[in-house]
C-alpha cells in the first residue's frame, strides 16, 4: 500500500499542477505567438502539398503554440518541488517520503528528460522565432539534431556502460545476452529510432493519448520489477501528460512539438533500457513504431519503386485521414490500440 501511494499519488499531483500550470502557460505562448511560421504543407512538391491541404490545416498549424511540450516536463519539475515540501513538512518517516530521485534509478531518465526537451525547445523557437530556411525545418536542421541525438545518445550509453555496468540485452523467454561493447552503438540505435517516432505528433490529442498509456504501462512494468522510484517516475510523466492532453483534444490549445516528443522519445529509450525490455518496445509502443514505419516504407518505396507510394500519405494517420477518416476517430483508434498494445507488453514482460 505505502509504495502504491508513493507511486500514484506524484502522478495525480502531477497532473494538477500541469492542470494549474497551462492557463499561465498558454497566456505566454499567445502573447509571443510561439507557432510555426511556416506551415509543413509549404515545404511539401506542389502536387503532394495539393493532397495534403485536403486533410491538413495550414491556418490552425500558423496559430496555434507548438511548444505545449513544455507543461509536461515542467510540471515533473515542479511535482519534484511540491513532493519535497510534503516530504519536509508532513512524512518523517524516510521509507514513506515521496520524492522519487534515486541515483540508481532516476537520475538518469530524469537528466535526458530535461536535456532532450530542451534540445526540443530549441528546434521549437528555430521554427517560431529563427529566420530565413530555419523556419521551414531545413535539411540540415535535421542532421544537427541527429548529430545532437548521436551525441546525447553516447553520452548516456557510456553512462550505462561504465557507471551502471550494463552491458546485457533481456530477450524474453531467453535471458540476458552479453553484448560487450557493441551495448554502446546498440543504445544509440534504439534512442534514434525512438526519436524517429515523433512523427506520430500531427493530429489534436494523438500523441498525449499514445505516449500516456506507455509511460502508464512502464509504471506497472516497473512496479513489478521493485524498482519503486522509477514507476513513481513514469506515473508522474503519464500524469502531466494527461494534464497536457486536457487541453490538446480537438481543438487543441496547441501542440506537443519538439518541446515534447524529443524529450518524451529520448527518456523512453533510457527507461526502456533500465527496466530490460528493449526487445518489448516494439509491443509496448506498437502505435509509435508503426507510425515511423510508415514513413520507411513509404520514403523505401518512392526510392525503390519509381517513385510509387504505397500510402495515400504517410506518416501512417495521414492516411487513414486521406482515406476519409476524421480525426477524431483516427485520434480514438490509436488510442483503442495503444492501450491494448501497452497491456499486452506489460503482459509478456511478466510471463517472460
Amino acid at each position: 500500500m505505502s509504495n502504491a501511494i508513493k507511486i500514484f499519488l506524484p502522478a495525480v499531483i502531477s497532473f494538477i499542477v500541469g492542470l494549474l500550470l497551462t492557463p499561465l502557460a498558454t497566456h505566454y505562448f499567445y502573447k509571443y505567438r510561439m507557432w510555426r511560421r511556416v506551415s509543413r504543407n509549404d515545404n511539401l512538391p506542389d502536387k503532394e502539398a495539393t493532397g495534403f491541404a485536403k486533410i491538413h490545416d495550414d491556418k490552425a498549424e500558423t496559430s496555434t503554440p507548438r511548444t505545449g511540450g513544455m507543461i509536461i516536463w515542467v510540471s515533473v519539475i515542479l511535482t519534484l518541488a511540491v513532493v519535497g515540501i510534503i516530504d519536509f513538512l508532513f512524512i518523517g518517516n524516510t521509507a514513506n517520503k515521496l520524492y522519487f530521485i534515486s541515483r540508481r534509478e532516476t537520475l538518469l531518465p530524469f537528466f535526458t528528460l530535461i536535456v532532450a526537451s530542451l534540445i526540443g525547445l530549441g528546434d521549437d523557437f528555430l521554427q517560431i522565432f529563427g529566420k530565413g530556411k530555419w523556419t521551414t525545418d531545413p535539411i540540415i536542421l535535421r542532421y544537427i539534431k541527429i548529430g545532437i541525438i548521436l551525441i546525447l545518445g553516447m553520452i548516456i550509453s557510456f553512462w550505462f556502460y561504465f557507471k551502471l555496468g550494463q552491458s546485457s540485452l533481456y530477450i524474453p523467454w531467453h535471458g540476458f545476452v552479453n553484448l560487450g561493447l557493441f551495448f554502446i552503438p546498440f543504445f544509440i540505435l534504439i534512442m534514434i529510432s525512438l526519436w524517429s517516432t515523433s512523427v506520430i505528433d500531427g493530429i489534436d490529442g494523438l500523441s498525449g493519448g499514445i505516449l500516456s498509456s506507455i509511460f502508464m504501462s512502464y509504471t506497472l512494468i516497473s512496479f513489478f520489477n521493485g524498482q519503486i522510484y522509477l514507476a513513481a517516475f513514469c506515473a508522474v510523466i503519464a500524469g502531466s501528460t494527461m494534464a497536457f492532453l486536457w487541453f490538446n483534444i480537438p481543438p487543441a490549445r496547441f501542440y506537443m512539438g519538439e518541446s515534447g516528443m524529443i524529450g518524451l522519445t529520448v527518456t523512453l529509450s533510457v527507461i526502456a533500457f533500465l527496466t530490460n525490455t528493449v526487445l518489448l518496445l516494439p509491443v509496448i509502443a506498437f502505435p509509435l513504431f508503426i507510425t515511423s514505419l510508415s514513413n520507411v516504407i513509404q520514403i523505401g518505396s518512392r526510392k525503390f519503386r519509381n517513385g510509387k507510394k504505397i500510402f495515400l500519405f504517410a506518416p501512417l494517420h495521414h492516411h487513414f485521414e486521406a482515406l476519409g477518416w476524421p480525426k477524431y476517430k483516427v485520434t480514438m483508434r490509436y488510442w483503442i490500440v495503444g492501450i491494448i498494445t501497452a497491456i499486452l507488453g506489460v503482459i509478456i514482460s511478466l510471463i517472460s
